[in-house]
């Protein structure tokens, strides 16, 4: 299920942004500020590049790519 991040309060977005970009494995070794990196994915989800995944089983929030999604689950955004 794909939840639009205009839906989330502001606050909820963010944490989950900074938790997505602090995750092990998601620095690569990069230095680049923690602020840099969330505005870079905030930039993705506005473009529409990036999606907010949901998995009601789990109860846990992804992000992704939005070409790397199911495309039936993109026809639920519009």
């Amino acid at each position: 299920m794909l939840i639009p991040a205009n839906m989330l309060d502001a606050d909820t977005l963010t944490r989950l942004i900074e938790d997505f970009v602090t995750r092990d494995g998601t620095d690569n070794g990069d230095e680049t500020p923690l602020e840099t990196r969330v505005q870079r994915v905030r930039h993705a989800l506005d473009k529409g590049q990036a999606v907010i995944v949901f998995d009601p089983e789990s109860q846990q929030c992804q992000l992704a790519l939005k070409h790397d999604v199911p495309k039936e689950w993109l026809e639920d955004l519009e």
